[in-house]
């Protein structure tokens, strides 16, 4: 099985919930990259306990502007602010302590870290792995397959396949098209004007795709839905902002990215740790923590 760690979720985690007070000697910000760092070695550390055959690998985002959704969509992700130039020196920090943890990691400028975390998955489903997904992001739940597993670490749940459509509101292979009806507002994805998350789950689970939806638009009237008479109509109206909408929430599952063979994880580099740990002003509880990950 692969591990596979959605890490700005919880580099956003820690940067908001822990004081921005907690400083390197520099006096710059470092409380991002602590609490990322709390949060991957624990991760780490109960792996090797548990399952230490288990390959796991990490997916940055690069860039909130460059993506191949904003060459489809400029709007795509307008609505957010840029980070701040010392978040942005914390995502740098977080990169390189992955690295030193042993554990591969990747990012790239045109494709986002949902879109690794998909090829990875891919690639691996290809030889029979199934994959631990590691994230808060609903959107990643599109990937899950028998045997694969959504797992949110904030919360301590754990997501089979078959828990999806309960969960986010439609089964993972349908989850585009849920989205194409329904939008993202956090993504600035438009979706259908007037169509909320419940209408667009008994869509989508009555017709499966979008495909399916327009080739039996005058059956959506007959359906119990509030509103039903008019969805059509509706549905016709915005026709094109569904189809583009359900591409801008397609994870990518065949980017370009040269992976190793074996993601296993490596030995922690204990001495470049200490070194990076100094420069933040990080204390002993961390220091201890990788070396109980050393074999």
């Amino acid at each position: 099985m692969i591990h596979l760690i959605d890490a700005s979720v919880f580099v956003f985690r820690a940067w908001f919930s822990i004081p921005p007070e907690m400083t390197a000697p520099d006096g710059t910000p470092v409380n991002a990259v602590y609490g990322y760092a709390r949060f991957i070695a624990d991760y780490l550390e109960d792996l090797r306990k548990r399952s230490p055959a288990d390959e796991m690998a990490v997916a940055f985002d690069e860039s909130l502007t460059t993506s191949y959704r904003n060459d489809i969509y400029p709007e795509y992700k307008a609505n957010r602010e840029l980070p701040p130039p010392d978040l942005e020196q914390q995502f740098e920090h977080c990169r390189a302590l992955t690295g030193l943890l042993g554990l591969a990691h990747y990012a790239h400028a045109r494709y986002e870290a949902d879109d690794i975390i998909g090829t990875l998955v891919s690639r691996r489903r290809e030889v029979g792995q199934a994959s631990v997904i590691v994230s808060r992001d609903k959107d990643l739940a599109q990937l899950l397959r028998a045997d694969d597993l959504f797992f949110n670490p904030i919360d301590r749940k754990r997501f089979g396949y078959g828990e999806i459509a309960g969960r986010f509101g439609a089964q993972p292979e349908h989850m585009p098209d849920y989205q194409g009806l329904v939008g993202d507002k956090v993504d600035n994805i438009p979706g259908v004007p007037g169509i909320g998350a419940k209408t667009a789950g008994a869509l989508v689970g009555e017709f499966g795709t979008l495909e399916e939806i327009f080739e039996r638009l005058p059956e959506v009237a007959t359906l119990p839905i509030r509103g039903a008479g008019k969805l059509g109509a509706r549905l016709e109206e915005h026709r094109d902002a569904a189809f583009l909408s359900r591409k801008l929430a397609t994870i990518a599952t065949d980017m370009p990215l040269t992976i190793a063979e074996d993601l296993t994880p490596v030995p922690p580099d204990i001495e470049g740790l200490d070194g990076l740990f100094d420069r933040l002003g990080f204390g002993e509880a961390l220091r201890r923590q990788v070396r109980r990950i050393a074999p």
